[in-house]
């Protein structure tokens, strides 16, 4: 049955979540297709692009030392649609301070991803989100926060 390939499309897209937040490009280059495209869309921001050295680049230049943040998907509705294609919608829930700016940033999304099977391996070959909601502060006393991976991993890569 389909049962294991969509276990393994959600780890996929768990994996993307996970890269994406503790900022590891040669994690998120390893879960995404040659040709990825994405379009994510929010009430202060869009961002377009194709090719997975251009989206990586762009992703992992958001995620900063002096950037905090979580993305946690979850209620998957994934079909695989055949040997080496499948869909997939999630619901994203997200926070992020980025304490350059002092900009707070939370919310929900809607995404719809296009899976690709590479070399026997799922990756994602398009994905898209429009927000369900998006709330933006600016922030006037910056949190204290007593942990931040994205400043511990700065100063020790092996973290």
């Amino acid at each position: 049955m389909f049962l294991e390939e969509i276990e393994r499309i959600k780890q996929l897209k768990y994996r993307y979540c996970r890269f994406l937040d503790t900022a590891d490009a040669a994690g998120l280059a390893s879960v995404l297709t040659e040709d990825i495209a994405i379009d994510y869309r929010g009430g202060t921001y869009h961002f377009k692009a194709e090719g997975r050295d251009t989206v990586v680049s762009m992703l992992h230049a958001a995620f900063h030392e002096d950037l905090v943040g979580c993305h946690t998907v979850h209620q998957p509705e994934i079909t695989i649609v055949s040997a080496d294609r499948a869909e997939g919608r999630w619901t994203l829930t997200d926070y992020a301070v980025d304490l350059r700016s002092g900009i707070e940033t939370s919310g929900a999304c809607l995404y719809r991803d296009q899976y690709a099977k590479v070399d026997g391996e799922w990756r994602i070959a398009r994905s898209s989100y429009r927000r369900l909601y998006e709330r933006v502060v600016k922030l006037d006393v910056m949190p204290d926060f007593t942990a931040r991976y994205l400043a511990e991993r700065a100063t020790d890569p092996e973290i």
